[in-house]
């Protein structure tokens, strides 16, 4: 699922956050309080410096937006403010919100030894979810996140098919190297797994001549 590019930098903000959030280490959780926390702040900023057109028309006077962007609370009662506008419940009150941005300043101006535990972890990775959500209304943004972590995963390996095997060893038998001698589909997959699989998907496809496979 694609975001506007201009949900791309808070969001990016979230999902390294949340690469440490999984990791579980303390340095992890560290670095996760830091990351979740600074993408609520951003995705604040980063809405009220966007042009109405990628807010769905939405303008607020620009002295307001000013006094707003003025300092960490200030953006949060912005938050609070459009969530009321908008007819929305707030999910996660303010002192919640900036207890958690008080744990953050700890860790990173402050230098910090202390774990955040895992019930402030929760709080702050669930506010920066909410809060992208609905600045930037994607409604799924914990689905956006889930696949992108789910891209980092390696592809799994290539398999053989006993369907693809059968044919093409009953096509071209054995093959000798060395002295030894391999089935044919086990030294085409060793050197081409998708050579292998073009190949006997063209076999399987390819009209029998007396039992054979044409080749």
């Amino acid at each position: 699922m694609s975001l506007p590019p201009w949900a791309e930098g808070p969001f990016e903000l979230i999902f390294h956050a949340e690469l440490h959030y999984r990791a579980g280490e303390d340095f992890d959780r560290r670095i996760a309080m830091i990351g979740f926390d600074n993408a609520i702040e951003v995705a604040i900023t980063t809405y009220l410096s966007l042009h109405p057109i990628h807010r769905h028309g939405r303008e607020y006077p620009g002295a307001q937006v000013q006094t707003w962007l003025s300092n960490y609370h200030t953006k949060i009662e912005f938050f609070e403010t459009e969530c009321g506008v908008r007819g929305l419940a707030i999910q996660i009150a303010r002192p919640h919100i900036v207890w958690y941005h008080q744990i953050r300043n700890r860790q990173y101006h402050e230098g910090g030894s202390s774990t955040p535990n895992m019930a402030d972890l929760k709080g702050v990775r669930q506010a920066a979810l909410w809060v992208f959500s609905v600045l930037f209304d994607v409604p799924d943004a914990e689905q956006v996140l889930e696949q992108r972590i789910m891209a980092l995963s390696p592809s799994p390996p290539p398999q053989r098919d006993d369907s693809l095997d059968r044919v093409i060893d009953n096509t071209y038998g054995l093959v000798e190297i060395g002295g030894n001698y391999y089935y044919a589909s086990e030294v085409l997959f060793g050197v081409d797994a998708d050579l292998y699989r073009e190949m006997g998907l063209g076999l399987l496809n390819t009209p029998a001549t007396d039992g054979v496979p044409a080749v």
